[in-house]
């Protein structure tokens, strides 16, 4: 799929997504081009006779070094050798192609005064799917991502490994076999490809994406739930939710509402209780008045959830879109301006504030499901929710450590990186941003959220088995429902689940973040 927008400032969010994950290829306009193209001619007029950070000088606390002309193209080259120094696991390719999309965007904005040769080996690479290796260690998100920026550099050149087809080998054998020239740098080609916050943004809006999912999900497991329990539905309403102003409750409570249409099994309160004063059994009620705060307060949970999830959303769309080079290269303005767009700030607290968001959905999900599974607190369902024979088989006993332990990583992870700032580069970049670990981070949240609630799918249709009420529920929620039971049977006999909870994560919620 071909995506054109008019210009790139037209490129949503999702639209970044969809080329990231090898859904379409971004076809930038004349305009675009063009605006590329006019900021580099400029730079190499305006940068004749003039001090021009990256390209006569060193690179941070050594710009007050001169670096002659007949050096500058090897300046370049040594800049993205010596950074390609990270560590680590390599980064999915999801997260490589949304970092080379990321510095494409931003070359295409016009202002970083790039040669159109970085622009179409960028857009070569991510047409034939070449992901050139980058390590997770190594950015501390001021100046902008520079290690895995370097690595995304160094594959461009050929150098370094890459997958390529699902393998991973060396770039230069890959370059050969595809007809390709390695990328030839000039000018400041090298540092524009190191500059900038293209892979912690890129991280984000993969991020961003899948917490989306995460939430709606969560929405129609909130509803499928309260069905199953029978709750009163009138900590849903209208009135008591739009009581508080908080967009995030409201959307969520008319999320479950309208899932909960033509539902047979929750409880009108007006019913139950308000037409019969007194049904207590002497001191006590026989039934229960209100529920735990897990099923009552799903929107007063959820809602601020989705609320941070939408701001994050905001704040990596607007990054994405920004020019995030130092120096920026002004053509229509006749300039060229130094400081530090490069700095990711924005990104490391909106990923922050995500990840947080998200491993309280990860404890609302946990918490629901020890009350599907503990039947002293649910007084309606089998320990365990065991179909089979109690003290012989154990129903879903075993997958409820593997939830609290995935949910107590989750709370450890919850740190801020923001805040993790740590002088370097001779205290040149004496404050910086770790938006790279905080996206990193975020990823893992957001990973082990979904193992968790993978296990509470599980748990909800093996509930609605017991209770008998399929045939009752909501249309909404019988067709969750169905989606569950499309790749887990019931669980009756005890088997190993690990491989249907696999299923269960990746049909249902969202794919691997990290392959293999």
């Amino acid at each position: 799929m071909d995506i054109r927008p008019r210009t790139v400032r037209d490129l949503d969010l999702e639209a970044f997504v969809a080329i990231a994950m090898g859904k379409g290829t971004l076809r930038p306009s004349p305009e675009d081009l063009d605006a590329a193209d006019r900021s580099y001619a400029f730079l190499q007029e305006f940068a004749r006779d003039k001090v021009i950070y990256g390209i006569n000088t060193g690179f941070g606390p050594l710009v007050q070094y001169h670096i002659p002309e007949a050096d500058s193209e090897r300046l370049q080259y040594n800049l993205l050798r010596s950074h390609a120094s990270g560590m680590g696991a390599p980064l999915p390719d999801v997260a490589v192609r949304a970092c080379m999309l990321g510095r494409a965007v931003t070359f295409l904005l016009g202002y970083s005064g790039v040669s159109r040769a970085v622009i179409d080996q960028l857009l070569t690479y991510l047409e034939l799917g070449i992901h050139p290796t980058i390590p997770q260690h190594g950015g501390v998100g001021a100046s902008g991502d520079l290690v895995q920026q370097a690595h995304i550099g160094l594959g461009l050149i050929g150098e370094g490994t890459a997958t390529y087809k699902g393998v991973r080998r060396p770039l230069a054998e890959i370059l050969k076999e595809a007809g390709i020239a390695p990328l030839k740098l000039s000018m400041r080609d090298g540092l524009a490809i190191v500059n900038g916050t293209a892979c912690m943004s890129g991280l984000g809006a993969i991020n961003v994406h899948h917490a989306r999912r995460l939430v709606d999900r969560a929405i129609a497991m909130g509803a499928l739930i309260s069905e199953v329990v029978g709750a009163y539905d009138d900590h849903l309403s209208d009135v008591l939710n739009g009581a508080k102003r908080h967009t995030g409750q409201n959307v969520v409570a008319a999320g479950l509402r309208g899932r909960l249409e033509g539902a047979g099994w929750t409880k009108k309160r007006e019913e139950h209780l308000y037409k019969q004063r007194d049904r207590s059994n002497g001191s006590m009620f026989d039934h229960k008045v209100q529920e735990h705060y897990s099923i009552r307060c799903i929107p007063q949970v959820l809602g601020p959830i989705h609320d941070t999830v939408e701001q994050s959303a905001r704040a990596i769309h607007d990054e994405l879109l920004s020019v995030d080079d130092n120096p920026v290269v002004d053509h229509r303005t006749a300039s060229v301006y130094h400081g530090g767009n490069f700095h990711g700030d924005q990104v490391a607290l909106a990923m922050d504030q995500l990840k947080l968001a998200v491993a309280k959905l990860c404890m609302l999900t946990e918490r629901q499901l020890n009350f599907l599974l503990n039947d002293k607190v649910n007084g309606r369902f089998p320990p365990f929710l065991v179909m089979g024979r109690p003290g012989i088989d154990y129903g879903l006993q075993g997958i409820q450590f593997t939830a609290v332990s995935t949910t107590a990583e989750c709370q450890a992870l919850s740190t801020s990186l923001y805040v993790h700032s740590i002088p370097n580069n001779n205290d040149n970049q004496d404050i910086v941003s770790m938006g790279t670990n905080a996206a990193w981070m975020a990823a893992r949240v957001i990973d082990n959220t979904a193992q968790v609630m993978a296990i509470q799918c599980l748990a909800l249709a093996q509930a609605v088995d017991i209770a008998g009420v399929k045939e009752t529920l909501a249309p909404a929620n019988r067709a969750f429902y169905e989606e569950i039971r499309a790749v887990a049977a019931p669980v009756i006999t005890d088997a190993p689940s690990t491989a249907t909870l696999h299923d269960l994560r990746s049909r249902l919620l969202i794919n691997d973040l990290f392959p293999g």
